[in-house]
């Protein structure tokens, strides 16, 4: 004989089954919007960050926001992608203006031991000459510039990216691994004077961001 359905306390209709109600749930969450979000639980905002999948995505994001008049936002990719600075709005990097002071500094240095070392302090006349002869320590004033230009280089882009820095909030974002893998992540912070969490996250979706989370400072 078919067994009689289960009822359920009141009598009046079957209890819902449970292999039914998994397979609806499973068929239900296999359903993903385009745009998943998270929102940082607790505290202050430090950004919005939207996530791409190509460089032209992130190049075209980057526009967007910059048009929209956004200033405080940055750009992790796991690779340089050619362009993007002038898609930014950046100024041009003050590291030249840096190294060119080292470099000089380096040359007046090494001209002033130079001549102070043997016109001043300690002259000798050798065969004639000028107790001071630049031309015997060319190799020296080549030397001190580009020595110093290169601690130039290697202090100047340390101070300009604000290194070492150990933390940092965007670190805390979920995918923000990916940026050195597969995916270019853009973030918007909250202290920029355009920023809005709704409007921001809205222009972020419309720009095809595929996933779009909050970070907190």
């Amino acid at each position: 004989m078919p067994r009689e359905p289960e009822r359920n306390k009141k009598g009046d209709r079957p209890a819902v089954d449970a292999g039914h109600a998994a397979a609806k749930a499973m068929s239900e969450a296999a359903v993903e919007p385009t745009t998943s979000s998270t929102e940082a639980d607790s505290g202050e905002v430090f950004a919005l960050m939207g996530r791409f999948e190509s460089p032209a995505e992130i190049t075209h994001a980057c526009e967007a926001l910059r048009d929209a008049g956004y200033k405080h936002f940055d750009a992790h990719t796991p690779f340089a992608v050619h362009g993007l600075e002038k898609a930014m709005g950046l100024p041009p990097s003050r590291l030249p203006f840096i190294v060119l002071g080292g470099g000089i500094t380096g040359l007046v240095s090494a001209i002033s031991f130079a001549y102070w070392s043997q016109a001043v302090d300690y002259p000798l006349v050798i065969g004639g000459k000028l107790a001071f002869s630049f031309q015997a320590f060319i190799p020296i004033f080549f030397e001190l510039t580009v020595l110093f230009a290169a601690f130039a280089t290697f202090f100047g882009m340390w101070g300009l990216n604000r290194l070492p820095t150990f933390f940092h909030p965007v670190h805390t974002y979920p995918s923000f691994h990916r940026a050195s893998d597969d995916s270019f992540i853009v973030s918007v912070e909250a202290r920029d004077p355009k920023f809005d969490m709704t409007k921001t996250r809205e222009l972020l979706e419309k720009l095809g961001a595929r996933e779009i989370g909050a970070v907190e400072a």
